[in-house]
């Protein structure tokens, strides 16, 4: 089985519910999580009651959404691997300074702690400022991949990279064979 966290990129929610479902048709079996911000802020893109549905409707199983519930995904009940899609700034430095304080956070340390792969589909306003050493830290960790990203928008929004989520499929087999999909930082569109 496969943890598929969501945390709260809101504008990327259309396109991490598309590779969620590729995921799905494809026969993955997915615990979906999300984070606790995600599961309760309304947006301009989604109501948060609409969303939380269609990926429980999608996975067939209820979300993960709080810490108490994401601890055993490491030790009691173990995933083949964990997505993060997306995975915003915040989360990533939380990740790469040990801070666990979500559900998807808790979710990822306890998997992290088996040696399991962890896929992250990075959406981040500041990646390439405040976060881009925590990129960098990431990398170097065993077990970490990322999907391959751009920049969005290089004029207007300097610091932002954005996941190929499309990329999904690529980047889950090559990470199965312990490989970083490449190359990891394509052309902006």
């Amino acid at each position: 089985m496969i943890g598929y966290a969501i945390c709260g990129s809101f504008c990327s929610f259309s396109s991490s519910l598309a590779a969620l479902e590729r995921l799905v048709l494809s026969g993955e079996e997915v615990q979906p999580i999300i984070s606790e911000r995600a599961r309760l802020t309304d947006t301009r893109f989604w109501l948060a009651a609409e969303f939380v549905s269609r990926v429980e409707t999608l996975c067939g199983r209820a979300v993960i959404d709080n810490i108490a519930d994401a601890e055993p995904l490491g030790p009691a009940k173990p995933l083949d691997a964990l997505i993060i899609c997306p995975c915003t700034g915040n989360t990533l430095a939380k990740l790469a300074n040990g801070i666990t304080d979500t559900a998807v956070t808790m979710a990822a340390k306890a998997h992290l702690r088996r040696d399991r792969p962890l896929l992250i589909a990075l959406a981040s306003n500041d990646a390439m400022s405040q976060n881009l050493s925590n990129i960098g830290r990431l990398l170097t960790r065993r077990g970490v991949y990322f999907l391959p990203m751009r920049q969005d928008d290089p004029v207007g929004k300097p610091h932002s990279l954005v996941a190929d989520f499309a990329s999904l499929p690529e980047a889950l087999a090559a990470m199965r064979e312990g490989k970083q999909l490449r190359p990891l930082f394509l052309e902006p569109k």
